[in-house]
């Protein structure tokens, strides 16, 4: 029997690829083989210089990941210029901290937007190809240590990833029949642009670390074994699965 990692031939849809999770795992799957479609609101330049460097082929789809409206689009568009999507990561989010009680309508809308109600359209968008030519694929969502814990100052971005490890498992249910696995990756305290203000706040990113078995955060690259894992048939029988890759943080 052969396990597979080799990505090779892969289309690959990234959401939100600009820098950070997303451009860690972007790169790690063009690493494996895969060509690369970054879908968010500004060309990724650095990510499109690594993918490309390596000898993959890389397209920029201009959207706004609060539209789930753009969904469709957003699929037709890369198939039209890459050909049929086999991997589908749906990793863009967005947080906003205020206390429970100060919490607007506003802010709980613009992310439960971006990181829960875009996921389901744009899996929903990919799995209506996948399923009417009868192709397998993979659908990894990007979750959060606040898929399992409670968090503090950021009801929609709990509510949302909570709500991620849901729908992964929602999904995965209806689909893993008809050959497409669905699952999650739950990234731990990791050093990108939505954590720079707990890293900046010494007494929060100390207690933070102290926590981590691992003793530091987490750099983006970390995340590419488990992306590549399961987007490649090694993980043919994994479905609605939440992997945390947390330097052990949910251990302790």
């Amino acid at each position: 029997m052969s396990i597979s990692f080799d990505l090779t031939g892969k289309t690959a849809i990234v959401t939100g690829a600009n820098t950070g999770i997303g451009q860690g795992i972007a790169i790690g799957l063009a690493e494996a083989g895969a060509d690369i479609a970054a879908v968010g609101r500004t060309d990724p330049v650095e990510t499109r210089r690594a993918v490309t460097d390596l000898g993959r082929k890389f397209i920029f789809v201009e959207a706004d990941l609060g539209n789930a409206d753009l969904s469709t689009g957003i699929v037709d568009q890369v198939e039209d210029e890459l050909g049929p999507v086999d991997i589908l990561i749906n990793n863009a989010g967005t947080i906003r901290r205020n206390d429970a009680v100060d919490f607007t309508e506003a802010d709980w809308d613009d992310v439960m937007d971006v990181n829960l109600k875009t996921v389901f359209f744009l899996s929903q968008a990919v799995a209506r190809k996948m399923l009417a030519a009868k192709r397998k694929g993979k659908i990894v969502n990007i979750a959060s240590m606040l898929s399992f814990q409670g968090g503090i100052r950021v009801a929609s971005y709990t509510a949302s990833k909570s709500g991620v490890a849901g729908l992964t498992k929602l999904l995965a249910n209806e689909w893993a029949g008809e050959g497409i696995n669905v699952n999650a990756i739950a990234p731990g305290y990791f050093a990108t642009n939505n954590t720079t203000a707990l890293r900046e706040d010494a007494d929060r990113n100390q207690q933070i670390l102290a926590r981590i078995p691992a003793g530091h955060w987490g750099d983006p690259s970390d995340l590419a074994g488990a992306a590549v894992f399961l987007s490649a048939r090694a993980s043919d029988y994994v479905h609605g699965t939440t992997l945390a890759v947390d330097g052990g943080w949910l251990a302790r």
